[in-house]
């Protein structure tokens, strides 16, 4: 990579650090036990087909594991699941091991007990991309949703409650 290139490398990721994006987890299980991880990259592609998309880091020791899976669970979390979220960011550790709760849908995903939004389906494409992989998903069932508090937003490498204020023009 050239000089330049390594310059606009660092003003891209810095740009983007800025913007915030809600939290999620993945999960899911390969048949080798779950696996997961924390992302801020989940977005809808679509309501009918319900299509949601999101990208995977070729140097996530979880991204192989959960392509390989062929179905996942993405919980969206709520500002009380910070901990949560730190959890699944970290490597290393055993991430589904207490005090983390979790348990199996009947179609076999792990599924993390204290999350009340979560929508699983299966892997429906993949585009490799730079370093990353944008994971499309063909959703089918969408979780209880209970009422959750305000959402979990990172910025900056900072974790957020997005409050009930609105912005109006």
């Amino acid at each position: 990579m050239s000089e330049s290139d390594e310059a606009l490398a660092e003003r891209f990721a810095a740009a983007f650090r800025t913007h915030p994006a809600g939290v999620a987890i993945i999960t899911a299980d390969d048949g080798s036990g779950p696996a997961g991880l924390t992302a801020t990259s989940v977005i809808s592609l679509s309501a009918r087909p319900a299509l949601l998309a999101f990208s995977l880091s070729a140097r996530s020791s979880a991204a192989p594991r959960i392509e390989a899976a062929g179905s996942v669970v993405v919980h969206l979390l709520d500002a009380g699941q910070v901990d949560l979220a730190k959890r699944f960011a970290t490597g290393g550790i055993d991430r589904f091991a207490p005090p983390c709760r979790w348990h199996r849908l009947a179609t076999g995903e792990p599924v993390l007990s204290s999350v009340g939004t979560w929508l699983r389906g299966r892997i429906a494409d993949g585009l490799t991309a730079g370093g990353s992989t944008l994971v499309v998903v063909e959703v089918d069932e969408v979780g209880p949703g209970a009422a959750a508090d305000a959402p979990l937003v990172y910025r900056d490498r900072t974790w957020y409650a997005l409050d009930e204020r609105a912005v109006t023009a």
